[in-house]
């Protein structure tokens, strides 16, 4: 993963948006997930975290109930967040987008157009190697309790992952 700034600035954090359909489900389970891996090991300001849909329909509204019950259940507080729609103006201040399946990550690409930027669109999935070959978490939205509880140990373990794979760097203050 390459660094937006790439002059490396240690008073710069290392940005992340999360990126799903409507910024009511997926998304926000895995903002919230990664703030907490980062608030724990001490490298919060290290790390801007957000999220957003690639889709308008929810902008200003509450994660999902069931988002927030779900998140609730496995100890994490999501009732403070509000969707927003990604704007592609946002590609040069970021350093990982991470798409929910194909078709958000395709979305992005579209928008994205330097391929530097293309490049910073990246898969959930792919960075917890158990899980990459399904490729798609998927969106729990017309489903019940159960399959919301299901897509966020999805994202819980591939969020782990991902933080694994930041924080070394974090702690150093590479960037």
């Amino acid at each position: 993963m390459t660094r937006a700034d790439p002059t490396g600035d240690a008073a710069q954090p290392f940005r992340v948006s999360f990126v799903c359909t409507g910024n009511i489900c997926r998304s926000p389970m895995a903002e919230v997930v990664l703030r907490a891996h980062a608030e724990r090991a001490g490298l919060g300001a290290r790390l801007a975290i957000e999220s957003a849909a690639t889709g308008d329909w929810h902008v200003g509204e509450p994660a999902d109930q069931r988002t927030i019950d779900a998140l609730d259940r496995a100890g994490y507080d999501g009732r403070h967040h509000r969707a927003r729609q990604f704007d592609a103006v946002d590609f040069p201040r970021l350093d990982l987008v991470v798409a929910f399946d194909r078709g958000q990550a395709r979305i992005l690409r579209n928008w994205a157009g330097a391929p530097a930027e293309q490049e910073k669109v990246r898969l959930l999935l792919e960075f917890e190697p158990e899980s990459a070959a399904l490729q798609d978490v998927p969106d729990p939205y017309y489903s019940d309790d159960a399959m919301f509880d299901r897509v966020l140990e999805m994202i819980e373990r591939s969020t782990s992952a991902l933080f694994r794979q930041l924080a070394p760097a974090l702690r150093q203050g590479i960037r």
